[in-house]
């Protein structure tokens, strides 16, 4: 049994203090956010975020964020736009032998670090892990059979957190590979917003199949300048986590996508749906890829469609549009 708290009551958090909770141990679930926490006390759900699944009353409410303290595992379930301040806040509370687990997928706007970069500069003496794969908050929460990976600085920590956090109905496998396990997770999000836009379009699972596959073509393409292992995109947290967040309408960046294909202003799907980590991951995937100097066409096409008003069909048409090419490129799984 294990101390944990978990930050952050939006739906993956409060997912995983359900599991955690029904697996015996001892979790905390902290929000900014007093109604929310007053709506879960009061209701035993926080519908509009995690409707339907039940947070038990053995779990612990607040909004007090030095119940990190002395714990044996602080989960950051927070947005990635707030994943640093949520850091900072917590940082002077939090034990040097807690470990941390980030499950937020994206980059950081300006400095385009990942989330486990950000919270190593927060906590510089602790062990950061992230932990990631295809992995709905609604089916989490409701204990359906889900898989994920987790990667940290020091096998040992990883070992730790899949012995903690297995049960029969959450399996972690291990990784060695940081970044890619965190590249993987992020820039899906990215092309399963561009999935929903096809979506929207009334396009087919040709069109669909084709932008999965060159997907995760240019996600390892990048990972791999980043320094990540190409093999990790072949697993949870890249193709696995791809189909998921593609093909599900539980996905709200392939919801948001769906409007956006329909006529919606981006900046009008993104309200109307919430959270949306795709929008603003493909403006510092974009970003990045310049940056390093990568080829990732999907991602280029998406932000003229996000952030300078280029109509969904043209996207479809530059792509198709593009050189001929051979499968097999170097940057291509193999």
């Amino acid at each position: 049994m294990a101390e944990i708290t978990v930050l952050g009551s939006g739906g993956f958090g409060l997912a995983l203090a359900v599991m955690c909770d029904n697996a015996g141990h001892n979790v905390t679930v902290w929000s900014k956010f007093q109604d929310e926490i007053d709506t879960i006390r009061r209701t035993g759900e926080l519908k509009a975020k995690l409707p339907g699944v039940l947070v038990n009353k053995s779990i612990k409410l607040t909004t007090d964020i030095s119940e990190v303290k002395d714990k044996d595992m602080v989960i950051f379930g927070i947005p990635t736009s707030f994943h640093r301040e949520v850091c900072e806040s917590a940082a002077p509370y939090i034990s040097a032998n807690t470990v941390i687990v980030n499950t937020a997928k994206g980059l950081e706007g300006g400095s385009l670090k990942t989330m486990c970069e950000v919270a190593k500069e927060c906590f510089p003496d602790n062990h950061v892990a992230v932990l990631t794969g295809p992995s709905h908050a609604e089916e989490v929460g409701r204990g359906v059979p889900t898989t994920v990976v987790t990667a940290s600085d020091d096998r040992e920590i990883s070992y730790y957190i899949q012995n903690t956090l297995s049960n029969n109905t959450f399996r972690v496998y291990v990784s060695d590979d940081v970044i890619g396990c965190e590249v993987g997770g992020s820039l899906k999000n990215v092309i399963a917003l561009a999935a929903g836009v096809c979506d929207g379009l009334g396009l087919g699972d040709n069109t669909k199949a084709a932008l999965m596959t060159r997907g995760i073509s240019e996600i390892a393409r990048l990972g791999e300048a980043m320094g990540a292992d190409i093999e990790t995109f072949a697993g949870l947290s890249g193709i696995g986590d791809l189909i998921v967040t593609c093909c599900s309408m539980h996905s709200r960046n392939r919801r948001a996508g769906i409007l956006i294909g329909k006529g919606t202003s981006p900046e009008e799907a993104v309200r109307q749906v919430g959270t949306v980590e795709g929008y603003i991951c493909t403006k510092n995937a974009y970003a990045l890829a310049k940056k390093m100097n990568i080829e990732m066409p999907i991602t280029e096409q998406l932000y003229r469609v996000l952030f300078e008003g280029q109509p969904a069909k043209d996207a479809i048409m530059n792509l198709m549009g593009r050189p001929a090419k051979n499968e097999t490129e170097n940057d291509f799984l193999s």
